[in-house]
């Protein structure tokens, strides 16, 4: 069992930076993939980004690429994602999310059996 809390949500305008945390609990948090994932009024849950468990290897999602990056702290059973130019179209509610020894794209939240409350994006125009 492992339980996700995330952190670090707020308002800004864009343009903007945040950084997302989300502590894990338990022993082997570096047996998890590591996903985050968004989803704003009215839409469906989208993926935003994962790191694999064992080679640290990233993804992201188009919309994302090149200003978000995730990463992994496994002495702090933590993983991150820093958001750089933030838009106003990144405002969501983001989640993390784990998968045991998760494998593949890591793109799909059927992948992922834990799943943290949720922290509030909002970015002004």
């Amino acid at each position: 069992q492992v339980q996700l809390v995330e952190s670090g949500g707020g308002l800004v305008q864009a343009g903007g930076s945040l950084r997302l945390s989300c502590a894990a609990s338990g022993r082997t948090f570096s047996q998890y993939a590591m996903g985050w994932f968004r989803q704003a009024p009215g839409k469906e849950r989208e993926f935003v980004s994962a790191i694999s468990w064992s080679a640290g290897i990233t993804y992201y999602a188009d919309s994302v690429k090149g200003r978000f990056t995730i990463s992994r702290d496994n002495a702090k059973n933590t993983v991150y994602l820093q958001m750089n130019s933030l838009k106003p179209e990144d405002t969501a509610v983001y989640y993390c999310a784990a998968a045991y020894r998760g494998w593949g794209l890591l793109s799909s939240p059927e992948q992922y059996a834990y799943w943290g409350q949720g922290t509030q994006v909002t970015v002004s125009s």
